[in-house]
């Protein structure tokens, strides 16, 4: 057996590798054991690769709109799928590159291969046999790879990957994960995404900026369910306005390929069926947690609907093994699950963090037009049966939205009627996932509604627009 660890990180993603980062910090003896990529999903596939892309679509669509702000280019706007690609995957080859610095500067051992618990306290590594996504870099040779390594502290941090529908199983040539998505050799000419949660709406948004057709299929009555239902419906009309078609309430019942397209027979929620054809489809429907041969069963880990059950501070039923990120099941977020690891770690050393308040946690989507939110909606609220006082402010009374050329958006803040408390905040428009951790912040330091309206924002900017939805819900907004 080789050396011993303090911990071993079982996974090197977002929550893996700022759990070690930290376990480092407080002098612990750290491993993480990686079978793919540093960073995980996150950084490889994810959350930053996408908005790479997003952001070429972001340009794309000022450049073809120039003349909106007395601007006039030569020609016709253009663009290259490759190379858009291609910068994509250099962004994360970059921050790829700069977490395997981090594991050095703060001499966390990186260990590769697929782990198994085979007890509490020790670990079995074997040699990856085949990769779920092909590695971005090779995995270095002459490293810290198969064997037997122990630990006092065992930390999953494995993550989740997409999920499939039986009979819609993706091909990666006509049918698409976000895997596929993210780096196509050319964008399609028409494109049906099934599920409206945050992965979906980001490539619906992406492709649809770049010319595609684009049509969204979800199931539930709303597009981006877990949002608040004003947000939702303003972010739709936005949507549709840009020319996506979107159905909900309807289901994919079945799937068939053709040479170079697919036809989806689709039924809505009452039973009325259609048939609509495109050159692809991407398939974001959710994801499930890496749980499998990980040893878990054997050690009698408690799981619930797929994920690990923790404490709030990372804690399984089971002494010395901890879970932290996707794996712990939602918000399934990389924020959050960062946030996990450093809490898990800091309460092994003893420390006495606060337990995780998900609540509090903001989530994010980057599409056109951003939406952005953090604590309950109105509707949990009313279902909560707390007496919840509502404001709005539009941004087309935001002297900053209307110079940007962007004035179509909403700030929709929710507090305790009885206390002053700030309960949610919801945004949809310009830079709002910029703008969310301001009600973040409030929320943490328990700020009052009082307290927000006595805050000086500063103008012009889209900022006051967050002061104008606080003193709505008051009866005192100034510009509406």
């Amino acid at each position: 057996m080789s050396t011993p660890y303090d911990i071993l990180i079982i996974g090197g993603g977002p929550g893996g590798y700022v759990a070690a980062i930290r376990a480092a910090q407080l002098g612990y003896k750290t491993a993480v054991i990686e079978r793919e990529h540093l960073g995980g999903i996150c950084l490889n596939w994810g959350c930053i690769p996408t908005k790479a892309l997003l952001r070429s679509a972001e340009i794309y669509h000022f450049a073809t709109h120039a003349k909106d702000y007395g601007l006039a280019i030569e020609g016709k706007v253009t663009f290259d799928a490759a190379t858009v690609v291609k910068r994509s995957r250099g962004v994360s080859a970059q921050l790829n590159g700069g977490i395997g610095f981090l594991m050095k500067k703060n001499k966390i051992d990186v260990i590769w291969g697929e782990a198994t618990i085979s007890k509490v306290g020790e670990v079995i590594v074997s040699a990856m046999k085949k990769p779920v996504v092909q590695p971005q870099h090779p995995i270095p040779k002459g490293v810290l790879g198969e064997g037997t390594y122990s630990a006092k502290h065992i930390i999953l941090a494995t993550g989740a990957r997409p999920r499939v529908l039986p009979g819609i199983e993706p091909d990666g040539k006509l049918i698409w994960t976000y895997f596929e998505a993210m780096k196509p050799e050319t964008f399609p000419k028409s494109l049906i995404v099934m599920g409206s949660g945050a992965i979906g709406i980001e490539f619906a948004s992406f492709y649809r900026t770049m010319g595609t057709e684009v049509t969204v299929v979800e199931v539930l009555p709303q597009i981006m369910p877990v949002e608040d239902a004003e947000i939702s419906a303003h972010a739709r009309k936005r949507f549709e306005k840009q020319g996506m078609k979107i159905l909900t309430s309807t289901k994919v019942v079945k799937v068939e390929k053709k040479a170079n397209s697919v036809v989806c027979t689709l039924e809505d929620d009452k039973g009325a069926k259609q048939t609509l054809e495109a050159e692809r489809m991407i398939s974001a429907v959710g994801v499930v947690c890496n749980t499998e041969n990980l040893g878990l069963e054997k050690l009698g880990v408690k799981m619930d609907r797929g994920a690990i059950v923790t404490d709030g501070l990372g804690r399984t039923n089971i002494p010395g093994v901890y879970a932290i990120g996707d794996v712990a099941g939602p918000p399934m977020l990389a924020h959050k699950a960062e946030h996990e690891g450093v809490l898990c770690v800091e309460a092994i050393k003893g420390l006495h963090p606060h337990a995780m308040e998900k609540t509090m946690i903001p989530g994010c989507t980057y599409c056109h037009p951003q939406v952005a939110s953090v604590g309950i909606t109105e509707a949990k609220g009313k279902e909560l049966g707390i007496a919840v006082k509502v404001g709005r402010f539009p941004f087309a009374g935001n002297g900053k939205a209307i110079a940007l050329g962007e004035p179509e958006g909403l700030v929709k803040t929710i507090f305790d009627a009885k206390t002053g408390k700030l309960l949610g905040a919801h945004m949809v428009g310009a830079e709002v996932t910029e703008l969310i951790q301001g009600y973040v912040v409030a929320m943490n330091c328990e700020t009052t509604e009082e307290e927000l309206i006595h805050t000086v924002f500063p103008h012009p900017t889209l900022s006051e627009m967050m002061h104008e939805s606080v003193m709505d819900a008051y009866g005192r907004v100034v510009h509406a």
